[in-house]
């Protein structure tokens, strides 16, 4: 499990400010202001990036360009995106409907041809698929004919790997994913976490360098979407692997993330590269934190182009018909 911090104080607290949440609002005043620069890092944060920049690059994504034929002509999905990523870092990916999030890392998975530009994985061209790259989707993929090992063992047949050794290989994953009394289930005796814990294992069992991950968590429910994210920083704090995860969800993102490559749509290029400010280990807790909340509007604000405050001054009143006659409202 996750080493938990439980020292954080609220907002105001941290800030050394006296007021308030009615004073707040008397005084007609944004709390977000009372926030930190999201820039802003402490010494330690400071000191672990200035460590991550050290590492080898491992991954170079350069002047990437991407069309898609269509019966209006060619559309141009992805432009110009430059990015590096080193060695053992978490990097998610986010991005508005239509950015080329996906794009992207069927793109790195060499699953996905390119236009234009380099993609270089520790100096080797990406040209197509290889057990160098990891691949997991938002669908668990999973054979329902194959026991949970026999699909851990898939990728390791898949390279030519068979019988007893690739079988320990397979059970230790599944010892490392917390699912080795599950090894001769079936897909359909698991939980969704469960299924896409095995997804991961079999990603991994062929020891790639970079794992690609594409909105993985998105079709789990809260509860379990929390977990996963718990097992899978636990495997990345215990294995040499690179992760590149795309998500949709702006919390999930800061919560699991080093650095953040912010999309933007039509087409999607590069809006900002955010180093999150937010201390390791991570927790739920941190969601309260000053570093999180701040990350967390200006995220918001890339997303959705607005700031709060504008948000605030044109509040969404929908008009409903009644369709029965009720005699004493609600509120």
């Amino acid at each position: 499990m996750i080493n938990e911090q439980t020292t954080h104080q609220t907002t105001s607290e941290t800030m050394g400010l006296a007021m308030n949440q009615t004073d707040l609002d008397d005084a007609n005043v944004n709390p977000s202001s009372f926030l930190p620069d999201y820039h802003v890092q402490s010494p330690e944060v400071q000191a672990r990036f200035e460590k991550l920049y050290q590492r080898k690059v491992i991954l170079e994504i350069k002047n990437l360009v991407k069309h898609f034929d269509t019966q209006q002509g060619k559309v141009l999905a992805l432009n110009n995106i430059n990015f590096d990523i080193y060695r053992r870092e978490f990097v998610c990916v986010i991005g508005p409907s239509g950015c080329g999030k996906s794009t992207l890392s069927r793109i790195l998975a060499g699953l996905e041809s390119y236009d234009g530009g380099t993609v270089l994985l520790e100096g080797q061209p990406v040209d197509g698929p290889s057990r160098d790259r990891g691949m997991v989707f938002q669908g668990y993929t999973l054979f329902p004919w194959r026991t949970v090992k026999q699909n851990v063992m898939f990728g390791l047949e898949m390279s030519g790997k068979g019988g007893f050794a690739a079988e320990q290989s397979a059970l230790q994953w599944l010892d490392l994913i917390g699912l080795s009394s599950f090894a001769d289930a079936y897909p359909h005796q698991l939980s969704g976490g469960m299924k896409q814990r095995v997804a991961i294992a079999r990603a991994l069992v062929n020891e790639p360098r970079i794992l690609l991950m594409d909105e993985p968590f998105g079709a789990l429910d809260a509860q379990t979407r929390c977990k996963m994210q718990k097992h899978l920083l636990e495997i990345w704090r215990n294995i040499d692997i690179t992760i590149l995860f795309v998500t949709h969800d702006l919390d999930e993102a800061i919560l699991l993330a080093d650095r953040i490559l912010v999309l933007k749509a039509h087409p999607g290029e590069v809006q900002e590269i955010i180093e999150v400010p937010v201390p390791r280990p991570r927790s739920e807790r941190q969601l309260t934190s000053p570093e999180f909340i701040a990350t967390r509007i200006r995220l918001d604000q890339l997303i959705h182009g607005s700031t709060h405050d504008e948000a605030e001054s044109e509040p969404l009143t929908p008009t409903f018909a009644r369709l029965t006659n009720v005699e004493d409202n609600v509120e």
